[in-house]
């Protein structure tokens, strides 16, 4: 079993930045891609960035050139720094883990418990 946990959230306001971390417990993690997932209130959960076990990376068009995401396995963590924040960054962010597909996508598996993100205008 995999255990994902998300810290780092939190209130800031337009334009300013915000760091993710996600902690992940188990011996697949190496393996694995690593996503960043988020939830606005009445709206689907998106995909906002992957990172493939050799460091792939996607995102999605609303945050490229904004946020980066990368992984440490040493340290079994992945971070998403967010930067040049916006009112519709607000959400729930989800850290997720599972198989790469193709290049640069995944199948989400595990979930962590989510981090809310609010951003002020």
């Amino acid at each position: 079993q995999v255990q994902l946990v998300e810290s780092g959230g939190g209130l800031v306001q337009a334009g300013g930045s915000l760091s993710l971390s996600c902690a992940a417990s188990g011996s697949i993690f190496g393996i694995n891609a690593m996503g960043w997932y988020r939830q606005a209130p009445g709206k689907q959960r998106e995909m906002v960035a992957v990172i493939t076990s050799d460091s792939n990376t996607n995102y999605a068009d609303s945050v490229k050139g904004r946020f980066t995401i990368r992984r440490d396995n040493a340290k079994n963590m992945a971070y998403l720094q967010m930067n040049s924040l916006k009112p519709e960054d607000t959400a729930v962010y989800y850290c997720t883990t599972g198989p790469a597909v193709g290049i640069a996508a995944m199948t989400p598996i595990y979930w962590g418990q989510g981090t809310q993100v609010t951003v002020s205008s």
